[in-house]
């Protein structure tokens, strides 16, 4: 059995890999460590886990928070596994953390991001960067095998990565022509109160932000432009509309040649082949992000506008799921040799 620890697991991201290790035949769940709600079991702090996990939450320097592990996950904000991942690889565990601080492999990349949102450029642990893997399955897959350390994607990066790679790797559009417009449900925002999310002030009303500079643009950018072999530029818009989970990112590009729908959709559906997680349709189906609420799947709905010569990607994703805990766990599968879809084969919820 593969023993695992959860950091940070009183947050949606922590409940969340939670949920899906208790379905997981090969897990034995070790601890879970969190700053709230230390000594109260977790399924006081969540009732729907009564009758199926009743572990105590652990401060961090817990002596019981000690015992050997296989794989930590850091369901934390950035620089808190920075900090604390050398000691559980020291230890033998493999690591996969949900924040920035592994996605990037380089001290400069990491900067870069940092930067847009405020935080130190100077990474904890720059010895690390190099021998972490970027945790987006579906485009290293290969890697993730190999890894003891791997960041996983951000929410909304998933969404424009997975719509646009294969156009990207295919060369089928104009380098600096992606435009991502990308709407997220509100847990996407984490636990902690905030007034912006106060019901009151969320309902019936929906914003863009960050539009000085996104985070996650560095991630679309980058694993884009290694798709392309070329650099690729984007145009991003985040916005918060009142649901409470799910990302719909409507992707636009030019095409370097005219193609037909039917084309572009063979092209996707041979890229995507050996990807049980996602799903490619054509522009006529009925989609919506209920259909992927509670999976681990992308669903993909292509759409070529021949008037102005443009490819339309609409990407539906779980931002708690896709883009966060199932990619997390889609990602342990792989370090550990199991197939990608343990524990995560299964049907969303509807309605």
């Amino acid at each position: 059995m593969i023993r695992v620890k959860v950091v940070g697991a009183t947050g949606y991201g922590g409940v969340g890999i939670t949920e899906l290790l208790l379905r997981h035949p090969e897990v034995k769940l070790v601890s879970l460590i969190a700053r709230e709600a230390v000594g109260q079991k977790i399924n006081e702090v969540y009732p729907h886990l009564d009758g199926f996990c009743d572990l105590p939450v652990l401060a961090a320097d817990d002596p019981a928070a000690q015992e050997p592990v296989d794989v930590v996950f850091y369901s934390t904000p950035d620089r808190v596994g920075m900090y604390q991942a050398p000691d559980d690889l020291a230890k033998g565990a493999k690591v996969i953390d949900y924040s920035g601080d592994f996605r990037f492999t380089s001290a400069e990349a990491y900067a870069d991001y940092a930067t847009r949102i405020g935080k130190d450029p100077v990474h904890a642990s720059p010895q690390l960067l190099g021998k972490n893997v970027y945790g987006l399955a579906e485009l290293h897959r290969a890697d993730i095998q190999k890894a003891d350390l791997v960041g996983n994607p951000g929410c909304f990066a998933c969404s424009c990565i997975l719509g646009m790679a294969a156009a990207a790797k295919e060369k089928i559009i104009l380098p600096h022509s992606v435009i991502c417009d990308c709407k997220s449900g509100v847990s996407g925002a984490g636990k902690k109160p905030k007034p912006g999310f106060h019901y009151p002030a969320r309902y019936e009303n929906m914003n863009a932000y960050r539009l000085s500079g996104h985070q996650h643009v560095c991630e679309v950018e980058r694993e884009l432009s290694q798709q392309a072999g070329e650099d690729i530029k984007i145009t991003f818009t985040a916005q918060v509309v009142p649901v409470c989970r799910g990302i719909l990112s409507t992707l636009y590009a030019d095409l370097r040649t005219p193609m037909t729908e039917a084309e572009v959709l063979e092209l996707y559906r041979a890229f995507y082949r050996d990807s049980p997680f996602v799903r490619v349709y054509p522009s006529q189906t009925d989609m919506s992000t209920q259909y992927v609420r509670g999976t681990n799947y992308c669903n993909l709905v292509v759409s070529v506008d021949s008037r102005v010569n443009r490819l339309r990607i609409v990407a539906h994703i779980d931002n708690l799921m896709k883009g966060q805990a199932g990619s997390a766990l889609q990602n342990m599968n792989l370090m550990f040799g199991l197939p990608e879809n343990t524990g995560l084969n299964h049907a969303g919820v509807y309605p």
